[in-house]
């Protein structure tokens, strides 16, 4: 009984807006409604500025790694429940029943989540993704790129049971999914520029390199 229990205890931590809700109590705006009408910390990034976005990335990565926390104390850290609790606070994330089921990508309940169940792949990753967030200039690359080499390096580096094999696995496929528009975007060379002042549109970063190249 305590392990259905978890499941619903983690979805609903997940699906706790905290972009939405930080953006909404101090700007008064809904998030929803500027720049990709994404409620995670890239879009609070891009429209709200770095603190706000900070702030998002630490909420939802803290949520998920609350929700695991949660079901492996009510359950004994039963591998089946643990690994189903991540993936449960992701989804909640994700489909928050609080906003009509539309939220965000799940990546830093995703993080938080894995960091509890898998800390040291995920801090390899991590470094993946800093380098080619550094390299690329795009968070969402970043993202893809990591999430996608994420279940390699749990099985590569832990061989752990094949509960939290499976979910890692399907924690990324599940991430990488949810930016399609952002691969798209990548492919067609239209993707959000990062700075760390928030995101530029491709367009208006190569406007700022001809005046540059102009003076």
């Amino acid at each position: 009984m305590l392990g259905p229990l978890s499941l619903i205890i983690a979805y609903l931590l997940g699906a706790v807006p905290f972009g939405y809700l930080l953006v909404k109590f101090t700007k008064g705006e809904d998030v929803r409604e500027a720049g990709s009408g994404n409620i995670g910390a890239t879009n609070v990034l891009r429209t709200t500025g770095p603190g706000m976005g900070v702030a998002t990335l630490l909420l939802d990565a803290a949520k998920g790694f609350v929700a695991v926390w949660i079901a492996s104390m009510l359950t004994g850290a039963a591998p089946e429940w643990t690994s189903l609790a991540a993936l449960a606070v992701m989804a909640g994330h994700a489909f928050p029943v609080f906003l009509g089921f539309k939220g965000g990508k799940a990546v830093a309940s995703f993080t938080g989540a894995f960091a509890y169940l898998t800390p040291l792949p995920l801090a390899a990753v991590a470094i993946l993704f800093v380098l080619i967030v550094a390299v690329t200039k795009h968070i969402s690359a970043g993202s893809i790129l990591g999430a996608a080499a994420f279940p390699f390096g749990v099985w590569i580096i832990l061989h752990p049971p094949l509960q939290i094999t499976l979910a890692a696995f399907l924690a990324g496929a599940f991430v990488v999914y949810r930016h399609q528009s952002n691969w798209q975007r990548l492919r067609a060379g239209t993707e959000n520029v990062f700075h760390w002042g928030g995101e530029r549109g491709f367009a208006s970063d190569e406007h700022m390199l001809r005046r540059w190249r102009g003076k």
